[in-house]
């Protein structure tokens, strides 16, 4: 299938041909993140048993996508999405408050969000990995934004005097491991713990990468003599 079939236009049951193409694209994806995120997995669905489970036919999915693969890259992107977009709001839930309180707070947003679905989690971490060189630079892309999050808030609070001013990119990237890797354990039942403790541990190293060992805030000047 070199390219998607050509949708049909003009107003049907009170609906555009616009929102009708939205609607489907939803159930298509809305049954691949049950298929794709549970079972039998992305490798072991087919055109035929996505549509069948979106109530749709196979003449509708090429209306929409070119393969099963474009499927996955736009669920991975919407499950990033809904992600970020909790974290964006866990940052401005967390203003002002202090370095350790603000970290908790904006990774407790996060963690809640991917974990509060098992498929969410089986996307972004199991189901993208090894399928093509395309969703490969797909994955990275997506992580490298996660990375540049970490950054500017490192950064933030090392302007604030709250954390060590340093490079951020090697530890954020090392961090984004470790996050991706317990979380994903975690999940599986792999990982004895809370999700809160879970959440708790990672929050301690990346308190450890924003105050390393010897790092101490600079002492607030005294005003001098006369001083206001």
């Amino acid at each position: 299938m070199t390219g998607r079939l050509r949708a049909p236009t003009g107003r049907y049951a009170g609906k555009t041909a616009e929102q009708r193409q939205a609607e489907r694209r939803a159930r298509f994806l809305d049954a691949a993140l049950e298929m794709f995120g549970g079972a039998p997995g992305y490798r072991g669905t087919t055109v035929a048993s996505l549509s069948e489970a979106a109530g749709l036919s196979t003449r509708q999915f090429y209306e929409e996508f070119c393969a099963l693969e474009d499927v996955l890259a736009a669920l991975h992107l919407q499950v990033n999405d809904w992600a970020e977009a909790a974290v964006v709001a866990g940052v401005a839930g967390a203003e002002g408050l202090p370095l350790a309180e603000r970290a908790t707070a904006i990774f407790r947003a996060y963690a809640a969000n991917v974990t509060a679905d098992p498929r969410r989690i089986r996307i972004t971490f199991v189901e993208i990995v090894g399928v093509s060189a395309r969703l490969e630079e797909q994955r990275l892309a997506r992580r490298a934004r996660w990375i540049e999050l970490i950054c500017r808030e490192a950064m933030a609070a090392a302007d604030r005097g709250e954390a060590a001013v340093r490079d951020y990119r090697l530890p954020a990237t090392a961090f984004i491991g470790s996050v991706n890797g317990l979380l994903h354990d975690w999940t599986a039942g792999w990982v004895e713990a809370t999700l809160e403790e879970a959440v708790d541990e990672l929050v301690r190293q990346l308190l450890g990468i924003l105050r390393p060992p010897g790092w101490a805030p600079e002492p607030t000047p005294t005003p001098g003599p006369g001083a206001a």
